[in-house]
Formats: C-alpha cells, structure tokens, sequence
C-alpha cells in the first residue's frame, strides 16, 4: 500500500496522484475541476450538488483500493474511444471506463453515475459501488460519459458495452449475464439500454442486460421486452418523484417485463450505497437479484 488518500488531503492530489496519471482528471465530476482543487475531501461532496449523503470515508476507501491495484501492477483506466474518434469530436476525450476487478471470468456490471448530465458523480455513486460488487466477485466498470446531453451520454455506454465485449479476453471478464447499473441521470441511460437494446444507440448487435438496476430517476419508459429491473427510491426524493417512480414499476409489472421494487422513507435523491440511511444494504438485494437472471 503506497501514498494512501485521506480524508485530510485535498482534491487537487486526487489529480497530481501517480496512480492516476494521464487520467486524474476522470475520476472527478465536472470537464474543468480546477476551482476545487483546494477543497478537502473531507468535504467532497460539495463537487456533486444532487447526490446526498456522500461520505468521504467511502469515496476514500474507494480510490485507496485503486491506487493499490496500480501498484500491484493493475490497469484500472480503459479508453472506450480510439485516438482517432477522440480527435474528431473533442468531448470524447472526457470518456473512459474505470475497472474493479472480481474473480477472473465472472460477469461484469458497468455503473453510470448521476450528476443531472451536469456533471458525473463517480467519487460518490460510481466507485464506492464498484468496490462492493468486485467484493462479491464479480467485474465492475466504472463509466465517465459526456455531459450535457442524455443521448451522448447513452451512445458512450453502447460504445462501453462493445468495448468490453470486443475486449472481454483481455480483460478476462464474461459477457454473459452482464448488468447495467445508474442512479438519477445514470439511470436514464441504463433505462434507455434496457427497454432499446444496445444497437440502438450505436453499439454492436449485442444482447440486452440480464439486469437493469435503476436508482431514483423519474424517466417513465416502459416496454414488455425491458429488460428485468431492479428499481429503488426513497420516498422523501426532492428531485426524483417516488409517484413517477411507483408508477412506472407497475406500467412495467402489467407490460410483463420483471421488475422487483424497494421503497425507503428518509434516504433521499442519490445516496449512493446508502451508508448511514435507511437504504443501506439496498445493493446487495440488487446484486441477489441479478444473480436470480444469470443463466436465463
């Protein structure tokens, strides 16, 4: 374990970190992060507006592991776009995917932050998750999508998608049974995958999800052949209505498409793991979930 973050540092070594070098500036919300260089990160959470609840321990603990894959020889940072494409549309170049390794073979879930498309709330809702679903054994990815727009945005997790597919014996991860996952504005994108599939936003012929697991958001798209979802919201959301919400559980359960549904009271819009909430615990019922549709 080497030069470890705490909560005493400040945002701006996140960036200068040789871990992350070439890339530091990913692992934070917003294109141009430089105003917040100097906050601490014991108050990180003023960098992503809409999530609640960030508890810099976790986002610590998250980028420690990181850190310790790099000196263990690790590559965690993919680029999804090739030079040429990023050249040719400059946004491009703020994409990647952030990789937390499981047992070598297992399925692998892709995470999409929140951040209203204003911004991406990987430090709070991409890498704490991803750390906990590569516990359980299986690939995590952590995707930084453009900003600005939710159609960009989904065309970069199809173009994810057939990166890892196309790269999957590199990577050493099975395409079978994979997982998308989003909170709030992630969310939107996961939903547009699971209900359109992943050609339709520019990806390869390839399969849809075994499973949707979508946080808090208010999209309301539905079909029979959605892919089978996992779906939460506490009830005291400020930006996401839990009414839209209930209301597309069932426009989905009476369509045919599977859906389980887990209602907290006091968590509130984009809590993340939900540490210290009432939905603390939520994603090991969504990785339950998700393994009850491997196979099928």
């Amino acid at each position: 374990m080497t030069n470890h973050l705490t909560t005493d540092n400040k945002i701006a070594d996140i960036v200068n970190h040789p871990a992350f070098k070439g890339f530091g500036e990913l692992l934070l919300p917003h294109d141009n992060n430089s105003r917040y260089y100097n906050t601490p990160l014991n108050q990180v959470g003023s960098l992503m507006p809409y999530h609640g609840h960030v508890e810099p321990i976790d986002v610590v603990n998250a980028l420690n592991h990181m850190i310790d894959e790099v000196s263990d020889g690790h590559s965690i940072f993919y680029n999804f776009y090739s030079e040429q494409q990023k050249e040719k549309d400059g946004q491009k170049k703020n994409t990647g995917l952030f990789f937390f390794r499981g047992k070598p073979g297992s399925p692998f879930a892709i995470i999409c932050p929140g951040g209203g498309f204003s911004y991406v709330g990987s430090l709070h809702e991409g890498f704490p998750l991803a750390q906990e679903i590569s516990k359980k054994g299986y690939n995590a990815f952590v995707i930084r999508y453009r900003i600005g727009s939710g159609r960009l945005a989904t065309e970069d997790l199809a173009a994810a998608i057939d990166f890892i597919f196309k790269n999957a014996d590199g990577l050493d991860v099975g395409i079978k049974d994979y997982s998308v996952w989003g909170g709030s504005a992630g969310a939107r994108m996961v939903g547009d995958i699971a209900m359109n599939g992943v050609s339709a936003y520019g990806g390869g012929n390839l399969p849809k999800p075994a499973t949707a697991v979508i946080a808090y958001t208010g999209h309301s798209t539905y079909s029979s052949d959605f892919a089978p979802s996992f779906m939460t919201v506490a009830a005291n959301d400020g930006i996401a209505s839990i009414h839209a919400v209930e209301q597309r559980v069932q426009n989905l359960k009476d369509s045919g498409a599977e859906v389980e549904y887990k209602r907290y009271q006091t968590a509130g819009h984009g809590f993340g793991l939900g540490t210290g909430t009432d939905a603390e615990g939520w994603l090991n019922l969504a990785v339950q979930f998700w393994e009850r549709h491997m196979g099928k």
